[in-house]
C-alpha cells in the first residue's frame, strides 16, 4: 500500500485517508523529489521521513485545528498558507479537507511554478497560487482582511510572523503556526507585535506530531490591523516589532 506510514499516522490523528487521497500523497512525493533536483524545496527526501515530517506534521496541524473548532468538516474556510515553500502545511490539509478555499503565497517564482504543476497533477485546480511577498500582498484590498485562517510553517519568528500574517486575517480570524523548543521565548518576544497588529495568543498546545516535538501556537485577530502594517519588504525581518 502506498504511503503506509502516513496512513497509520492519519488514522491515529482521526483523519483516515481514502485510497484516492493516499494516491494523491504518493504523487505529491514523487513530484516533490523530481522537482527538488532543480529547485531547493526540501532537505528531507527519504520516503518515510517525508510521510512523517512533511505530510504527517501537516495533518497534525489540521487535527489540532479541528479539535479546537477553528476548522470544521465540510466548511469552506478561506485559508492562506503564508510562505508555503513546497506547499506545507496547506496543501496536505486541502487534500484531506476538500472544501478548504486555499490560497498559497510564496515569494520564489521557481517554487510557485512547482506548486502550479503539482496542483494540476493532483487534480486540485481550485487552489490559488500567488507569487509575491507578504509585505506587499497584504496591502492588496483583495487579500487584506480576507481570510479566516492563516497558516505558517517555518516562516519566521513570531515577532516577525505576526506583522506579516495578521493583516491578512478577518477580525476574529486565526493564525496557526507550529513552533519548536523556542516557542515560549518567541511568544514573549511577540507581545509588542501582537499589540500593534491587534492580535492575541489564544493557546499554545503540544502538537501531536509524528516526528519532532512541536507546539502549535494559535493567535486570534481582535481588531483591524493599522494600515501601516506590514512595513515595506524586508523591514519586519530586519527590525522586528519588539
Amino acid at each position: 500500500m502506498p504511503m503506509e506510514v502516513l496512513a497509520r499516522t492519519a488514522e491515529r490523528l482521526g483523519l483516515p485517508l481514502s485510497a484516492q487521497q493516499l494516491q494523491q500523497f504518493e504523487e505529491y512525493y514523487h513530484q516533490l523529489i523530481a522537482a527538488n533536483r532543480r529547485v531547493s524545496l526540501t532537505s528531507i527526501t527519504d520516503y518515510q521521513e517525508v510521510q512523517r515530517r512533511h505530510f504527517g506534521e501537516s495533518l497534525a496541524v489540521a487535527a489540532a485545528l479541528y479539535r479546537v473548532g477553528v476548522l470544521k468538516p465540510d466548511e469552506g474556510t478561506r485559508v492562506l498558507d503564508l510562505g508555503a515553500g513546497a506547499g506545507f502545511p496547506g496543501l496536505p490539509m486541502r487534500i484531506v479537507h476538500p472544501t478548504l478555499q486555499l490560497t498559497i503565497l510564496e515569494a520564489t517564482r521557481k517554487k510557485t511554478a512547482f506548486l502550479e504543476s503539482l496542483l494540476a497533477r493532483l487534480g486540485l485546480e481550485d487552489v490559488t497560487v500567488i507569487t509575491g511577498r507578504a509585505e506587499a500582498v497584504a496591502h492588496d484590498p483583495v487579500h487584506r482582511e480576507g481570510y479566516d485562517l492563516v497558516l505558517a510553517r517555518a516562516v519566521a519568528p513570531l515577532a516577525v510572523l505576526v506583522e506579516l500574517a495578521l493583516p491578512f486575517l478577518k477580525v476574529g480570524g486565526s493564525l496557526a503556526t507550529p513552533k519548536g523548543s523556542r516557542a515560549p521565548q518567541e511568544m514573549t518576544e511577540a507581545g509588542r507585535a501582537l499589540a500593534l497588529c491587534r492580535g492575541r495568543i489564544v493557546s499554545a498546545e503540544p502538537l501531536p506530531s509524528p516526528a519532532l516535538p512541536l507546539t502549535l501556537v494559535l493567535m486570534q485577530k481582535l481588531a483591524p490591523t493599522p494600515a501601516a502594517y506590514p512595513r515595506r519588504p524586508g523591514i519586519p525581518t530586519k527590525r522586528p516589532l519588539r
